[in-house]
């Protein structure tokens, strides 16, 4: 079906009155990459049923893809399937150059050096403008202390070159991953392809996002890797082995569904999200313990539902180490009763922008007063200084649903490239206009 074109800035809607709306979530991008990868070390064919299609998910098969694994994609049952079969190690991969495009995916310049370490050729990685930004210096310490050469990246960012070699077994190797998880999780999901199996250990003062690496080591658990971490969450240890995936369906990305979890608080009424599981590792699970704190009423359905209902009043608080939820958290702090602080994030300087200054930048632009503190931010809300203006997104996803959510109070705001959605969720502003034309309806559902 074709698409009215979105024009940039794309005007955000202004909240219309209570919702009741159903909203279908995409898959988790998260959780998709981790099983692309992982399906990709597999010895048998494995089926990812109900992958998210976004960029983010692209890159990563155009990545595998040019390694050498094959993803075929067909439909099922009215679910995409994407069949990933096994990727060529060692010198069965050829001794060709290859070149990865990461985009600005932090999953594919984090996650896929370390399977270019098994292979024995050239793999050069570089990526969007603002991906040369991103670090990415712990994994390739790791990787030059496993035995791989890694050529550039000396600073520890975009672009290098990595090449595998037999010395590259495994075995145990300490880094600081204070800046993300995703530096843990990189070297664990590859981690049972390594003779030795690996032994990872934390060196820094803090670690962010815990529950993405929780994700990684269930998803190796799910393919029969024995995977453990120690009493402290410090240390991780990788047994060697064969990933054996078997058929894997991918849950909603919970983490995608907050903006609009959360504007049943903004605009009062309830918005419902189906299938949503029971027990999850995604961060996006915090929505049921936040909301509540901040007005909403949050219960599950006998269908498998999560709603969460308001009337349109949000409480400020305190929040601490909410991750990638943070933008859209800060979004509703903005528009709440009091000031409010979010506290142990400061690795958010390091996504795809700094989220950090991003988010007092564009709050500052719309009139609500906000400053950075050194691990979070500090919002006080202002109605009456609150106008309309233009909330520029940074190339980030959630920068771009964050002006939508305050667009919903706050008249006049438009955001500047809110295509860059397209990231993890490729509709979302036909999504969002869907959702907000349920108010004063009966139940509407968006697909």
């Amino acid at each position: 079906m074709s698409r009215v074109p979105v024009p940039d800035p794309w005007p955000a809607p202004v909240s219309p009155g209570p919702l009741d709306a159903t909203v279908a979530i995409p898959g988790s991008k998260s959780l998709t990459n981790r099983h692309l990868l992982v399906a990709a070390l597999a010895r048998d064919p494995v089926e990812v049923v109900a992958p998210l299609d976004s960029r983010d998910s692209r890159l990563m098969q155009r990545a595998l893809t040019g390694l050498g694994s094959g993803i075929t994609e067909s439909t099922r049952d009215g679910s995409p399937v994407w069949t990933v079969s096994p990727l060529p190690l060692g010198p069965e991969a050829g001794s060709d150059p290859v070149s990865i495009d990461t985009g600005l995916a932090g999953t594919v310049m984090r996650f896929v050096p370390v399977l270019a370490a098994l292979q024995r050729r050239p793999v050069t990685f570089d990526g969007d403008a603002a991906a040369r930004r991103r670090p990415v210096g712990p994994v390739l310490q790791a990787l030059r202390a496993l035995g791989a050469h890694v050529d550039g990246g000396e600073e520890g960012f975009l672009p290098f070159t990595v090449t595998g070699n037999e010395a590259v077994v495994g075995g145990e190797v300490s880094i600081d991953a204070s800046g993300s998880s995703q530096f843990v999780s990189a070297l664990l999901l590859a981690a049972p392809l390594l003779p030795h199996g690996l032994t990872l250990r934390h060196t820094g003062s803090s670690l962010p996002s815990p529950q993405h690496i929780g994700m990684s080591l269930d998803v190796l658990r799910a393919a029969g890797i024995t995977a453990s971490a120690a009493p402290d969450h410090r240390s991780w240890r990788v047994e060697p082995g064969v990933p054996s995936p078997g058929r894997v369906v991918v849950e909603p990305d919970l983490s995608n569904a907050g903006p609009f979890l959360g504007a049943a608080l903004i605009c009062g009424g309830s918005v419902r999200i189906p299938h949503w599981p029971a027990t999850t590792t995604q961060i996006g699970a915090l929505w049921e313990e936040l909301l509540p704190r901040m007005g909403a009423r949050v219960q599950r359905l006998p269908d498998g539902s999560l709603q969460v209902s308001g009337d349109g009043g949000i409480a400020g608080g305190e929040f601490a180490d909410t991750g990638e939820l943070a933008p859209t958290l800060a979004a509703l702090c903005a528009l709440a009763d009091g000031p409010s602080r979010l506290t142990g994030i400061a690795h958010l300087r390091g996504h795809e922008t700094d989220r950090l200054a991003a988010l007092v930048a564009e709050l500052a632009r719309v009139g609500i007063q906000a400053r950075e503190l050194e691990d979070g931010l500090e919002i006080t809300p202002g109605a009456a200084t609150a106008h309309g203006a233009v909330w520029e997104s940074y190339e980030d996803h959630r920068m771009a649903t964050a002006g939508a959510m305050v667009g919903l109070r706050i008249p006049g705001v438009s955001v500047r490239d809110v295509a860059t959605t397209s990231k993890t969720m490729p509709d979302f502003v036909h999504m969002w206009e869907r959702m907000l034309a349920t108010a004063g309806t009966p139940t509407g559902d968006v697909a």
